[in-house]
């Protein structure tokens, strides 16, 4: 028997909000435990929420663009459950009155495009964090009441894989438009994962479970394909999949029940008698949907059709938003777009990965890196040069044509200077020269390198190369 999966993720966001959701506590994160509270994020008695209007936004721009319907009209209400992690005994959330509806998320998958259908995205508070010491546990209610974009996709992903491509594509878009950090790792993008099998061909869902709180990409991968694994034995075997809530267990790579799978009415839902309902207006709409940057997919393709870039470079040059903005802003100031690219895949990023810097961190800007690169196409410069340029400059910073001028780095192609040190080379290596005449072209270079050494970088790599190929004759 052939099985298929069929797996529905909720998302939860963290949105980029300076406060908290129904409070004016800092949503920064890192601060020592239980610092950032107060009564209203805490639930004492009488302490009155305030709605966070950016929160607000922030959730309808996203719905914007993902082409979800903004309801003019949502309710928040209360979802009762308890739990040490919620102050309140109850949270702040959306239920049958949501703030948008519908929409669709673009991925590649299995060499084209698919677009993974939304059922909902509505707005909540976050709960406290729980830690557990072996003996004793921990509540730091920091993270109470920081606003949540919870974003319910319907359950028409296939494979494990498919879902990552799905949080890949829908950080990205979350991060460009600057609605959150996305970083998993502080937790500001956290996965609850639906998933059922059937047999191949039938239309019916299958019995689901819900994997809670995956907080890694590499953990959605890992749970997914466990449980897939799992549900398919069970059924393979002649057995029914308990409709339940599991956990991921990283340590021994297994999934583990935890209770039976709830239902709305477990939650007892009702209005939230505190908030008025949240009203979006067309003018308020169309000013958000002005504020929509272009997207990651928009701009690999124009990166491929302005620039001429391989789909290679454009997919890695527009994953990050930052990075593609100062390609771009290069990019436009430089007669050469693919070196620019080359440069920014290289030489930029590496040096970003080994200091842990951002670009907005470095001094070098776009319009230097484009005059530097200007330096080797013109022949100024070597590109031995260029590069150790470029480390000065992103350490230290200041202008590559002044930098040349200050430190004589200029280039030299006079066969009078280049011919007397490639003579140089050939008279003070007398065995690098044997090999080379005996069939050792990798000798060569070496000389080469000779020539560069004593001209400080500064000798045109092909005319030395040339110099010593005349002189080697002989």
């Amino acid at each position: 028997m052939t099985y298929e999966a069929r797996i529905g993720l909720e998302v939860h966001v963290q949105l980029k909000t300076r406060s908290k959701m129904f409070c004016a506590c800092s949503a920064e994160f890192g601060d020592e435990p239980n610092t950032r509270v107060c009564p209203v994020c805490l639930g004492y008695p009488g302490a009155m929420p305030a709605m966070n209007r950016e929160a607000v936004e922030l959730t309808a721009l996203t719905g914007l663009m993902v082409g979800a319907q903004v309801a003019p009209l949502s309710v928040f209400a209360r979802k009762s459950y308890f739990y040490p992690d919620m102050p309140k005994n109850y949270q702040i959330s959306q239920y049958d009155r949501p703030l948008c509806i519908g929409g669709a998320v673009a991925i590649e998958w299995e060499g084209r495009e698919k677009l993974v259908g939304l059922t909902r995205i509505h707005l909540e508070e976050d709960v406290g964090k729980s830690s557990h010491f072996g003996t004793s546990s921990g509540v730091d209610f920091n993270r109470a009441g920081i606003p949540l974009m919870e974003i319910v996709t319907e359950p028409v992903l296939t494979a494990p894989e498919e879902a990552d491509a799905f949080l890949q594509a829908l950080r990205q878009m979350v991060r460009y438009a600057g609605v959150s950090d996305g970083n998993m790792e502080r937790g500001n993008i956290r996965c609850d994962a639906n998933c059922s099998v059937r047999l191949r061909g039938e239309t019916a869902l299958g019995a689901k479970t819900e994997i809670k709180n995956l907080n890694t990409f590499k953990g959605v991968l890992a749970a997914l394909r466990y449980e897939i694994r799992r549900q398919q034995d069970v059924l393979a075997a002649g057995g029914r999949v308990a409709m339940e809530t599991r956990r991921w267990d990283g340590e021994t790579g297994t999934t583990a029940s935890m209770r039976s799978k709830e239902e709305a009415h477990d939650y007892r839902y009702f209005p939230e008698p505190d908030l008025m309902p949240v009203a979006m207006a067309p003018e308020q709409l169309a000013a958000l949907q002005a504020r929509i940057p272009e997207l990651p997919r928009a701009r690999r393709e124009r990166f491929c059709r302005d620039y001429g870039l391989p789909a290679y470079d454009s997919e890695v040059l527009a994953a990050d938003k930052a990075v593609a903005d100062f390609f771009d802003e290069t990019a436009r100031v430089s007669d050469n777009p693919k070196a620019v690219s080359n440069w920014m895949m290289t030489e930029v990023l590496a040096k970003l990965a080994e200091t842990g810097r951002t670009l907005a961190e470095t001094p070098v800007a776009p319009r230097q890196l484009a005059e530097l690169i200007a330096l080797v196409d013109r022949g100024q410069i070597n590109m031995p040069t260029a590069k150790s340029l470029f480390a000065t400059m992103f350490d230290k910073g200041g202008d590559p044509v002044a930098l040349v001028e200050q430190e004589g780095l200029a280039q030299v192609s006079s066969a009078d200077d280049i011919g007397a040190w490639a003579r140089q080379a050939v008279e003070e290596n007398p065995k690098s020269v044997a090999d080379y005449r005996s069939g050792k072209k990798a000798a060569l270079q070496f000389l080469v390198g000779q020539v560069m050494r004593r001209s400080r970088g500064r000798a045109h790599p092909q005319k030395a190369a040339e110099a010593l190929e005349e002189l080697l004759k002989g």
